[in-house]
Protein backbone atom coordinates (compact mmCIF):
# COMPACT_ATOMS: atom_id res chain seq x y z
CA UNK A 1 0.00 0.00 0.00
CA UNK A 2 1.32 3.43 -0.94
CA UNK A 3 -0.06 6.42 1.07
CA UNK A 4 0.87 10.08 0.62
CA UNK A 5 -0.45 13.59 -0.02
CA UNK A 6 -1.12 14.28 -3.68
CA UNK A 7 0.92 17.44 -4.48
CA UNK A 8 -1.59 18.60 -7.09
CA UNK A 9 -4.81 18.44 -5.08
CA UNK A 10 -3.30 18.46 -1.58
CA UNK A 11 -5.41 15.48 -0.53
CA UNK A 12 -4.20 12.44 1.40
CA UNK A 13 -4.82 9.15 -0.34
CA UNK A 14 -3.62 5.57 -0.58
CA UNK A 15 -3.12 3.23 -3.46
CA UNK A 16 -4.09 -0.29 -2.43
CA UNK A 17 -3.14 -3.20 -4.60
CA UNK A 18 -5.64 -6.07 -4.47
CA UNK A 19 -4.98 -9.09 -6.65
CA UNK A 20 -7.70 -9.56 -9.24
CA UNK A 21 -8.49 -11.61 -12.26
CA UNK A 22 -7.18 -9.68 -15.28
CA UNK A 23 -10.20 -10.88 -17.24
CA UNK A 24 -12.55 -9.33 -14.64
CA UNK A 25 -11.42 -5.81 -13.68
CA UNK A 26 -14.80 -5.06 -12.05
CA UNK A 27 -14.54 -3.34 -8.70
CA UNK A 28 -16.63 -5.27 -6.16
CA UNK A 29 -17.79 -4.45 -2.67
CA UNK A 30 -15.66 -7.38 -1.51
CA UNK A 31 -12.54 -5.74 -2.96
CA UNK A 32 -13.42 -2.48 -1.22
CA UNK A 33 -14.00 -4.35 2.05
CA UNK A 34 -10.57 -6.01 1.75
CA UNK A 35 -8.99 -2.60 1.11
CA UNK A 36 -10.63 -1.12 4.23
CA UNK A 37 -9.42 -4.08 6.31
CA UNK A 38 -5.91 -3.58 4.93
CA UNK A 39 -5.99 0.13 5.77
CA UNK A 40 -7.31 -0.65 9.27
CA UNK A 41 -9.94 1.29 11.17
CA UNK A 42 -9.07 3.34 14.26
CA UNK A 43 -9.03 1.40 17.51
CA UNK A 44 -9.92 3.61 20.46
CA UNK A 45 -8.40 3.78 23.91
CA UNK A 46 -10.90 3.52 26.73
CA UNK A 47 -10.82 6.64 28.91
CA UNK A 48 -11.58 6.02 32.59
CA UNK A 49 -12.61 8.41 35.32
CA UNK A 50 -11.56 8.76 38.09
CA UNK A 51 -8.27 7.40 36.66
CA UNK A 52 -6.14 4.31 37.23
CA UNK A 53 -8.06 3.26 40.33
CA UNK A 54 -11.71 3.22 41.37
CA UNK A 55 -13.82 2.03 44.28
CA UNK A 56 -16.18 -0.90 44.61
CA UNK A 57 -19.85 0.13 44.22
CA UNK A 58 -18.97 3.63 42.98
CA UNK A 59 -19.84 4.49 39.37
CA UNK A 60 -16.76 4.47 37.15
CA UNK A 61 -17.10 6.60 34.02
CA UNK A 62 -15.97 5.24 30.66
CA UNK A 63 -15.70 7.13 27.39
CA UNK A 64 -13.84 7.08 24.09
CA UNK A 65 -12.73 9.81 21.72
CA UNK A 66 -13.73 8.75 18.18
CA UNK A 67 -11.48 9.66 15.29
CA UNK A 68 -12.69 10.63 11.84
CA UNK A 69 -11.90 8.08 9.16
CA UNK A 70 -11.99 9.59 5.67
CA UNK A 71 -9.66 8.10 3.09
CA UNK A 72 -9.26 8.06 -0.65
CA UNK A 73 -7.71 5.06 -2.34
CA UNK A 74 -7.08 3.97 -5.89
CA UNK A 75 -8.32 0.43 -6.31
CA UNK A 76 -8.12 -1.45 -9.61
CA UNK A 77 -7.81 1.89 -11.40
CA UNK A 78 -10.86 3.42 -9.67
CA UNK A 79 -10.78 6.33 -7.22
CA UNK A 80 -12.63 5.21 -4.11
CA UNK A 81 -13.60 7.56 -1.26
CA UNK A 82 -14.19 5.89 2.12
CA UNK A 83 -15.91 7.13 5.28
CA UNK A 84 -16.15 4.93 8.37
CA UNK A 85 -18.52 5.91 11.17
CA UNK A 86 -18.71 4.29 14.62
CA UNK A 87 -22.17 2.77 15.18
CA UNK A 88 -21.63 0.71 18.32
CA UNK A 89 -19.29 0.70 21.31
CA UNK A 90 -18.81 -2.48 23.35
CA UNK A 91 -17.38 -1.72 26.77
CA UNK A 92 -15.51 -4.69 28.23
CA UNK A 93 -15.06 -3.91 31.93
CA UNK A 94 -12.24 -6.38 32.52
CA UNK A 95 -14.14 -8.43 35.10
CA UNK A 96 -15.99 -10.64 32.62
CA UNK A 97 -18.88 -8.23 32.05
CA UNK A 98 -19.64 -5.97 29.11
CA UNK A 99 -22.18 -3.41 27.96
CA UNK A 100 -23.01 -1.89 24.57
CA UNK A 101 -23.93 1.68 23.63
CA UNK A 102 -24.44 3.64 20.44
CA UNK A 103 -22.57 6.65 21.86
CA UNK A 104 -18.91 7.04 22.89
CA UNK A 105 -19.73 8.42 26.33
CA UNK A 106 -18.39 11.69 27.71
CA UNK A 107 -16.15 12.72 30.60
CA UNK A 108 -17.41 13.83 34.00
CA UNK A 109 -19.88 15.34 34.86
CA UNK A 110 -21.61 13.17 32.26
CA UNK A 111 -22.62 9.69 33.30
CA UNK A 112 -23.50 8.36 29.82
CA UNK A 113 -21.42 5.20 30.24
CA UNK A 114 -20.74 3.99 33.78
CA UNK A 115 -20.07 0.70 35.52
CA UNK A 116 -20.03 -0.32 39.20
CA UNK A 117 -17.43 -2.92 40.05
CA UNK A 118 -18.76 -5.34 42.70
CA UNK A 119 -15.48 -6.87 43.86
CA UNK A 120 -12.04 -5.40 44.61
CA UNK A 121 -9.27 -6.38 42.20
CA UNK A 122 -5.60 -5.52 41.99
CA UNK A 123 -5.92 -5.18 38.24
CA UNK A 124 -8.69 -5.37 35.68
CA UNK A 125 -8.14 -4.60 32.01
CA UNK A 126 -11.09 -2.70 30.52
CA UNK A 127 -11.23 -1.81 26.84
CA UNK A 128 -13.66 -0.56 24.21
CA UNK A 129 -14.32 -2.30 20.89
CA UNK A 130 -15.84 -0.14 18.15
CA UNK A 131 -18.10 -1.35 15.34
CA UNK A 132 -17.89 0.76 12.18
CA UNK A 133 -20.25 1.18 9.24
CA UNK A 134 -18.34 2.03 6.04
CA UNK A 135 -19.65 4.10 3.15
CA UNK A 136 -17.89 4.43 -0.18
CA UNK A 137 -18.21 6.02 -3.59
CA UNK A 138 -16.42 5.18 -6.77
CA UNK A 139 -15.05 7.89 -9.08
CA UNK A 140 -17.16 10.59 -7.39
CA UNK A 141 -20.43 8.70 -7.91
CA UNK A 142 -23.20 8.12 -5.43
CA UNK A 143 -22.50 6.89 -1.91
CA UNK A 144 -23.04 3.23 -1.04
CA UNK A 145 -22.85 1.41 2.28
CA UNK A 146 -20.95 -1.83 2.76
CA UNK A 147 -23.41 -4.41 4.07
CA UNK A 148 -20.97 -5.80 6.64
CA UNK A 149 -19.86 -3.82 9.71
CA UNK A 150 -16.23 -3.92 10.80
CA UNK A 151 -14.86 -4.24 14.33
CA UNK A 152 -11.79 -2.51 15.75
CA UNK A 153 -10.75 -3.83 19.16
CA UNK A 154 -9.17 -1.29 21.45
CA UNK A 155 -6.12 -1.77 23.64
CA UNK A 156 -6.66 -2.65 27.29
CA UNK A 157 -6.13 -0.20 30.11
CA UNK A 158 -5.06 -1.04 33.64
CA UNK A 159 -7.46 -0.30 36.47
CA UNK A 160 -7.27 -1.15 40.17
CA UNK A 161 -10.58 -1.65 41.99
CA UNK A 162 -10.23 -0.80 45.68
CA UNK A 163 -12.55 -1.27 48.58
CA UNK A 164 -13.05 1.50 51.11
CA UNK A 165 -15.01 1.53 54.34
CA UNK A 166 -16.25 4.58 56.21
CA UNK A 167 -14.63 5.23 59.56
CA UNK A 168 -16.31 7.22 62.32
CA UNK A 169 -14.06 9.36 64.45
CA UNK A 170 -14.79 11.11 67.69
CA UNK A 171 -13.95 14.81 67.71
Amino acid sequence: MDCRVDPVIGRYGCRVYVPSDPDDPELTEGAILRAVRELGLPSLEVQIQPGTSTLVNVPTIFYAEPEAFNRSVTLLGFDVDLIATPVRYRWLHGDGTASTTSKPGRPYPSTDVTYRYRQPAEAVSPRVDVTYRVRYRVDGGSWNTIDQTLLASGPTAELEVKEAAPVLTHP
